[in-house]
């Protein structure tokens, strides 16, 4: 079963991360707060939604798909930026992810969203191949870019000011 995220499942989503970051050899960088994703998810100004997927039988957690929207000035539409789908290992093979996965291509056609993009860690072949077996593009062409910590700080204390726009009334 897939499901919208409730309250209830911020504990939930939350070690799902650590054990993705785990996954990923980056446990370090895991640090949100279930205060975080708490605000995130369920604020009053929502930064990202969350699907999780359940097992039929026990209702036990399988895994959670998170995501926000985005928007393209080349084609003047939004998309969908998944930032985390997660599958644990005792359910994965048994249709967890792509369940996830075809909610959130469903999300995306029931709100005109042109594009459903997400990354991966290019030494994570088994997720490769089974996003290849679902007809994913993979843009070898473009690269990511990040700026955090010490030279965005930087980069920012050379901002000019932004003038706010003029009020009509």
């Amino acid at each position: 079963m897939i499901r919208h995220a409730t309250l209830d499942d911020i504990p939930e989503i939350r070690a799902m991360i650590r054990e993705l970051a785990a996954y990923e050899r980056a446990v370090e960088q895991a640090r949100a707060t279930e205060e975080q994703l708490r605000e995130a998810l369920f604020g009053a100004y929502p930064a990202a939604h969350a699907l999780i997927a359940e097992d039929d039988g026990t209702g036990e957690v399988m895994g959670f798909a998170l995501w926000f929207p985005r928007f393209s000035t080349w084609t003047g539409t939004r998309g969908m930026h998944l930032e985390d789908l997660y599958v644990r290992p005792q359910a994965r093979g048994s249709g967890h992810g792509k369940a996830l996965l075809a909610a959130l291509a469903a999300t995306c056609r029931r709100n005109g969203y042109d594009r459903f993009e997400w990354w991966v860690l290019a030494w994570n072949t088994p997720t490769i191949d089974f996003y290849k077996s679902l007809g994913v593009e993979l843009l070898d062409e473009w690269k990511v870019c990040r700026l955090s910590g010490e030279p965005l700080g930087e980069l920012a204390a050379q901002a000019p000011e932004v003038v706010a726009p003029a009020c009509d009334g």
